[in-house]
C-alpha cells in the first residue's frame, strides 16, 4: 500500500480531493467535541471569579491599558519561574473576558503580583513610580486615589460577566454593593457572608483613606489578589507525585 504514492503524486486531482477529505477529518475530530464539551479548561481549585471590588480594579486596570505594557503569563520558561514564580494555568484567566496575558514587557509581569508588595507601596508607586523605581518610565496615576470609585453599576458589572460565563450567582448579584463595602471593612456585619461568597478575598482600607472609596481602593484590591489564589506548593506537591 506505501508504494502506490507514486498513483497519488502524478494525479492532481485526485491529490487535491484526498487532501480536502483528510483535512475535513482532521477538522472535524479537532472542532466537534467543542460543541459539546462545556469548557476546554482543567479548572483548578482556589479559581474564583473576582468579588465586585476585585472586578472594579480590574475594570480600571483595562481602562488605563496597565496591559500594554505588562503581561500576566508567566511562561514555562526557567529564567521566567525563577524571576516570577510558577508558570500561569489557563484556569487563572478562565474568569477574565478579555484575558490579560498581554503581547509585551515594558515592566515586570504582574500574574503573581499579590502579597510582593504592601498596599502603601502600590499607593506611593501609583502616585509617584520614580520615587519608589527612579529607572521606572511609568506615567504617575495619582488621580485614582482623589477620585471617589462609581460603582452604582456594580450589579450589572456581574451580570455582563455571568453572561459570558462567569459563574455569579443570584446571590453574589443582589448582594454586590454590600459585598464591594464589606470588602473594605474588617468590621462589617456582612463580612462572613462575604467571605463564603469570595474565599481569599482580602478585606481592609486599600488606599489607607478610609474617607471615600477611591478608584485605588479598587485597583490595589485587584493586583493584591494576582496570584494569590491557587496554592502552588500543594500544586508542585502533586506534580511531583505523578
Amino acid at each position: 500500500m506505501l508504494d502506490k504514492h507514486g498513483f497519488l503524486e502524478k494525479n492532481g486531482l485526485i491529490l487535491s480531493i484526498g487532501i480536502l477529505i483528510t483535512v475535513a477529518i482532521g477538522g472535524v475530530i479537532e472542532i466537534a467535541p467543542l460543541f459539546y464539551l462545556e469548557s476546554t479548561i482543567e479548572e483548578v481549585e482556589g479559581v474564583r471569579p473576582y468579588s465586585p471590588l476585585e472586578l472594579a480594579g480590574r475594570n480600571i486596570y483595562v481602562r488605563e491599558g496597565c496591559y500594554t505594557c505588562h503581561s500576566q503569563q508567566v511562561r514555562p520558561l526557567r529564567d521566567e519561574v525563577e524571576r516570577y514564580g510558577h508558570y500561569s494555568l489557563a484556569a487563572e484567566s478562565m474568569y477574565d473576558h478579555p484575558f490579560q496575558w498581554g503581547s509585551k514587557r515594558t515592566g515586570p509581569d504582574l500574574a503573581r503580583l499579590g502579597g510582593k508588595y504592601s498596599d502603601e507601596w502600590h499607593r506611593e508607586h501609583m502616585i509617584d513610580p520614580r520615587k519608589l523605581v527612579p529607572e521606572s518610565i511609568m506615567p504617575p496615576y495619582k488621580f485614582l486615589a482623589e477620585t471617589q470609585l462609581d460603582y452604582s453599576q456594580v450589579e450589572n458589572w456581574l451580570k455582563a460577566n455571568r453572561a459570558v460565563g462567569v459563574p455569579y450567582t443570584d446571590k453574589m448579584v443582589e448582594n454586590a454593593t454590600s459585598d464591594l463595602r464589606a470588602q473594605l471593612d474588617p468590621f462589617s456585619e456582612d463580612y462572613d457572608a462575604f467571605i463564603a461568597r469570595y474565599p481569599k478575598a482580602q478585606i481592609r482600607d486599600f488606599d489607607g483613606d478610609p474617607r471615600m472609596i477611591s478608584e485605588m481602593d479598587a485597583l490595589i484590591a485587584y493586583l493584591q489578589m494576582l496570584g494569590t489564589l491557587v496554592d502552588f506548593e500543594t500544586y508542585k506537591a502533586e506534580e511531583n507525585y505523578r
